[in-house]
């Protein structure tokens, strides 16, 4: 098999599977052998700030020495993202000898009437390989919700750590903040610990409830003693406990998701799960990074991706520029999937840009480029739709440089992976 037919075979899957539950992953993990049960999670869950806090993790307990997986989802644009070992993503080699040894077991199942989707046949494929190659602890993100999440067959994980909760898929998880943290606090389990990132008071309510209910250490980020000392485009300096960091994130919102991370590996360090000095945190944080969220390419003029697709992630994406370009007249090119919250969004987004050119994105939820236009020009009087992304991010760049400006683009995660590699070859060309 090549690694062409692989991807052909995770991708001929169904992306949202026929019945609720997590009985079919269990099945087909019970005939491959239970390989998620050899080994050790930290489970992550949350709205916004999930990858972001895993490449945190992921960074520092490889600097310190851990054999450390990863899992997240989505990907930007290379598929193998998902599934990385010690920040270093699986080979097309290895993909493809996991899929050549999984796949007949998804086709056992399949022809006994047992659909298993595409994320759950990815997450299987991450369980298989993680134990295979035995890594020490696994940095584990959920793709949707957490108690019916496919990743949370896993036996009580070292601790769960709860990202920022905001409204999101809501169709699935809940109309209402509260709702979305029940399901959120689904990998909270007996036995384990959950860190939680600052909440809105609903979310909060229900997170204490949860760590009560299960009896277990409930531990807030928002006590960790951090004083931010600088924040630029390229990075935050801060000082915890006597010493000084650099995270190479950009942004408050970053300098959150590095408390939560730091958190739950000071409280496992604590407890003696876990074993790591000053200076390995110093290297991870100084390592981790997460492309399309605040990524910075070039300085003249500024270009900024980041994949904000919700009222939380707009949120923190204002006041990244409010903090970095207050400034600056700022020209955002913008994509949307039709099933997010547009209105909301662009509503937050109001007074921020200069201009708005509107594109559309290779998927087929996304919101049509003169729509999104449509909507825009509400707020904005100065909006463009473009035939694609491409075209309008060589306008933008044109315009900026002759106005001393910067560039955003910004909107869906989509997006970013489709026009991230047209970014990395006009600045490095």
């Amino acid at each position: 098999m090549t690694y062409e037919t692989a991807l052909k075979k995770i991708h001929s899957l169904l992306t949202f599977g026929s019945r609720p539950g997590l009985d079919r992953m269990r099945e087909f993990l019970r005939r491959l052998g239970d390989p998620q049960n050899r080994l050790k999670y930290i489970h992550v869950a949350g709205t916004n700030g999930k990858g972001s806090t895993c490449a945190v993790l992921s960074a520092i307990l490889t600097a310190a020495g851990y054999k450390t997986g990863l899992f997240i989802s989505p990907y930007i644009t290379d598929f193998r993202e998902r599934i990385q070992i010690n920040n270093r993503m699986i080979s097309k080699k290895a993909l493809t000898e996991a899929v050549e040894a999984t796949f007949p077991v998804l086709e056992e199942l399949r022809a006994e009437g047992i659909v298993i989707t595409e994320f759950e046949y990815v997450n299987a494929l991450q369980f298989y390989w993680h134990a295979k190659e035995k890594c020490d602890v696994v940095v584990l993100e959920t793709g949707m919700g957490g108690l019916l999440d496919c990743t949370n067959v896993i036996e009580p994980p070292l601790c769960a750590v709860i990202t920022a909760i905001g409204l999101d898929h809501t169709a699935i998880l809940g109309d209402t903040i509260a709702k979305i943290a029940a399901q959120k606090c689904g990998i909270v389990k007996s036995g384990s610990a959950v860190v939680t990132a600052p909440q809105e008071p609903e979310a909060m309510e229900v997170i204490e409830a949860t760590a009560r209910e299960k009896g277990a250490a409930l531990l807030k980020s928002a006590n960790l003693p951090i004083k931010i000392k600088e924040m630029t485009l390229a990075g935050s300096r801060f000082t915890l406990e006597g010493e000084e960091y650099f995270l190479r994130l950009a942004g408050r919102h970053q300098i959150e998701n590095a408390a939560n991370a730091l958190t739950a590996l000071f409280y496992l360090r604590n407890k003696g799960l876990l074993s790591f000095n000053t200076e390995h945190v110093r290297r991870g944080l100084a390592a981790a990074v997460n492309p399309a969220r605040l990524e910075l390419f070039g300085e003249n003029p500024p270009v900024l991706l980041d994949g904000a697709h919700n009222p939380n992630g707009i949120a923190a994406l204002e006041r990244a520029l409010e903090d970095f370009l207050p400034d600056a007249p700022v020209t955002c090119v913008m994509g949307m999937l039709a099933d997010k919250d547009v209105d909301g969004s662009i509503e937050l987004l109001k007074g921020l840009f200069r201009r708005v050119y509107t594109v559309p994105i290779q998927n087929p939820r996304a919101l049509g480029a003169e729509a999104l236009a449509e909507k825009f020009r509400r707020v904005y009087d100065d909006v463009t739709a473009f035939p694609t992304p491409q075209a309008a991010l060589e306008k933008a760049l044109m315009t900026a440089k002759a106005e001393n400006g910067a560039v955003l683009i910004c909107g869906s995660l989509y997006l970013a992976g489709e026009i991230r590699p047209e970014i990395l070859g006009v600045i490095h060309n």
